[in-house]
């Protein structure tokens, strides 16, 4: 089972990005600078906004001229989606629906759709946090569809899966953390039989696996609750683990140079000595051979930055982390020397894009501020999707909970928010739950 850059490179596009093949791109960005607007209003760039069947908070991908997103629908979520969307338009090209294969109460503290699919040339292949697994071809025919939840039993997680696919040449990878026992899967992309299987302890996480190229050849890399785990994706056997970490359960391994990556955590409701683990888990790391065993080393940490939901990231040489108030923490990927730390308008829970000398931090409740790549804090823009005086809750997402503690709480998760992104040469994609937003110039 071989992967390379060369492969990755392949799946955004030889001549600038023109796919957009998985979660967070899957690969380098090599989006033409300019190539997206720096300003955007609900009058202005929106080139369509499409409504999407009940809710999710998958990112879309990209493949050719169709864009691809999930969704499930229904008060225990009885069906999961796969919808393709023309590119040009924003219309309905197919849909793709069956029934859930492990049931669940819908509720706002529960993931929707939240793993993203990923696409190649022949297929895209979705994931569910029912277990469902289906591939189909990209004009929308069935290859094949198995539940992982039926055949390796039914995932414990009160709130919910959301780690999205990996894909290599020819597997598709899938990070099961969850209460009961977990495990990482390889399923050919051919007939979705298991290539391998690896079993891992009980933990709860939401964080999505990457891969990481060290000296060449790649490594799936994992940053889940209390360890960070690297495997061959050949094999599925573990070949370094690190447990000095705390609070790591959301935030994406978010590679930067060969080997480099960063981890990012947050301590949550935890208290006392989990807190301070958590904060002391947000680091750049490396893959070091040197002592002729792989191991992780840590280059350099910060005990002040920590993520909301979206993944610290690394653009033209620094490190950014974006915080639940909505302060940017930006460093030196080098050094790990701190630049600055200044407040923007909101929190994100998608992670941020870089794009020529741009920074995109897409705000949780539709606020988009641009900055200015680099060591001084500048913003170039603050753009909003949606006109917040006339968004109200939905009262039917505030009715799904039980206890009027639950439905009080409810009541931010009850509005729209900006969930992931995907973007090719002159296109960006935003999604809410229940909406795909194209922005161009």
């Amino acid at each position: 089972m071989n992967v390379s850059l060369l492969l990755i490179l392949s799946l955004c596009g030889a001549e600038g990005q023109t796919n957009w093949p998985g979660f967070l791109g899957a690969g380098p960005a090599r989006l033409r600078p300019d190539s997206l607007p720096l300003t955007w209003s609900p009058e202005k760039n929106i080139a369509w906004k499409s409504p999407l069947p009940g809710q999710g908070q998958s990112s879309s991908v990209i493949w050719g001229q169709k864009a691809f997103v999930t969704a499930v629908e229904g008060p225990l979520k009885d069906t999961c989606h796969i919808i393709a969307l023309d590119l040009a338009d924003g219309r309905t090209a197919w849909r793709h629906s069956f029934e859930s294969s492990d049931k669940f109460k819908d509720s706002n503290y529960v993931s929707r759709a939240a793993p993203t699919p990923v696409a190649d040339g022949q297929s895209i292949y979705a994931f569910f946090e029912s277990g469902d697994v289906a591939a189909l071809s990209l004009d929308g025919q069935p290859r094949w569809q198995r539940s992982l939840s039926r055949d390796y039993g039914k995932f414990q997680n009160e709130f919910g899966l959301a780690a999205s696919p990996l894909q290599t040449d020819d597997a598709v990878i899938l990070l099961i953390d969850h209460d009961g026992p977990s495990y990482i899967i390889a399923l050919a992309k051919s007939d979705g039989r298991t290539l391998w299987k690896t079993d891992r302890s009980p933990r709860r996480s939401w964080s999505s696996p990457a891969l990481v190229t060290v000296a060449g050849k790649p490594q799936v890399v994992c940053s889940s609750s209390g360890s960070v785990d690297g495997y061959d994706p050949a094999t599925g056997k573990l070949v370094w683990s690190f447990n000095e970490v705390a609070g790591n359960t959301a935030a994406t391994p978010m590679p930067f140079a060969d080997g480099c990556f960063l981890v990012g955590a947050s301590p949550g409701r935890e208290a006392g000595d989990r807190a301070d683990g958590a904060k002391q888990s947000n680091l750049a790391a490396t893959i070091d051979s040197s002592a002729g065993e792989a191991a992780l080393k840590v280059l350099w940490r910060t005990e002040e930055a920590v993520p909301s939901f979206g993944s610290p990231t690394v653009y033209a040489g620094h490190a950014y982390w974006v915080n639940r108030v909505g302060v940017v923490y930006c460093f030196s990927a080098e050094s790990g020397e701190k630049r600055y730390a200044e407040r923007t308008k909101q929190s994100c829970w998608a992670t941020p894009l870089g794009v020529g000398d741009r920074l995109y931090l897409f705000g949780k409740d539709g606020t988009t501020t641009v900055l200015r790549a680099g060591p001084k804090f500048e913003i170039l823009a603050e753009n909003q999707l949606w006109d917040p005086a006339t968004v109200k809750p939905d009262p039917a997402r505030i009715a799904l909970e039980e206890t009027e503690e639950r439905r009080r709480s409810a009541a931010m998760f009850a509005l729209p928010v900006q969930y992931g992104i995907a973007a090719i040469d002159g296109t960006l994609l935003i999604r809410t739950g229940d909406t795909l937003y194209c922005i161009r110039q």
